[in-house]
């Protein structure tokens, strides 16, 4: 198996990343490494944010050591209706260390308060993937799945935005529709497609 390292200690994500990838690749996140100090997200867009994260984390010594190759990605959620908010802010929309049941509430309450009827909250899912080997960028992969907000969170799978957005298509949200269909046309997938595409082209032929 190919290893990778992503530059993530979100277990959620680290799930989804081992089962997109399938079997041919070992996937780490930042929890196998001791104080890796990874920067902040202070980019302006979702590419900004990926790049900054996996070129930070290939300059550590210890993955340097270990050849690996690093993935970051930031990905979110843009609404329409809120001028594409909460965009960058998506994990930290109702404040730092918010959890994801906070920042479904204010969203919530956002369209809300602005009285946004049902078929106006048109939204999507964006990801961006950036992939890095010792301090250079390889690539960049983006996804994006459009939607729709509902009015209540339904579901229990997922994690995120996932109990209030609808793919076009369905009827079920993220946290409605089983983890199978979710990985087919999400945000993500879409985007470590790509990825992998990448990845076999590096791979060396026997």
């Amino acid at each position: 198996m190919q290893p990778l390292l992503l530059a993530a200690g979100n277990a959620n994500k680290t799930r989804e990343f081992r089962e997109l990838l399938g079997k041919d690749f070992d996937v780490y996140d930042l929890s196998f490494f001791d104080e890796m100090a990874i920067p902040k997200e202070s980019g302006r867009t979702f590419e900004e944010n990926a790049i900054l994260k996996a070129v930070a984390a290939s300059q550590d010594r210890r993955v340097q050591d270990r050849h690996l190759l690093i993935v970051a990605d930031d990905s979110g959620l843009e609404v329409d209706a809120l001028g594409g908010a909460p965009g960058i802010f998506s994990a930290r929309y109702a404040g730092e260390h918010a959890s994801d049941k906070e920042n479904i509430d204010k969203l919530l309450s956002e369209l809300a308060r602005r009285n946004v009827p049902l078929d106006q909250r048109s939204a999507r899912f964006r990801c961006v993937i950036a992939l890095a080997h010792e301090g250079n960028l390889l690539g960049k992969f983006e996804g994006i799945v459009k939607g729709s907000i509902v009015d209540l969170p339904r579901g229990s799978r997922g994690f995120g935005y996932d109990p209030i957005f609808v793919p076009n298509g369905f009827e079920q949200t993220f946290a409605e529709l089983p983890a199978e269909v979710k990985n087919r046309i999400s945000h993500r997938a879409e985007a470590i497609r790509a990825l992998a595409a990448k990845l076999a082209a590096l791979k060396p032929s026997d």
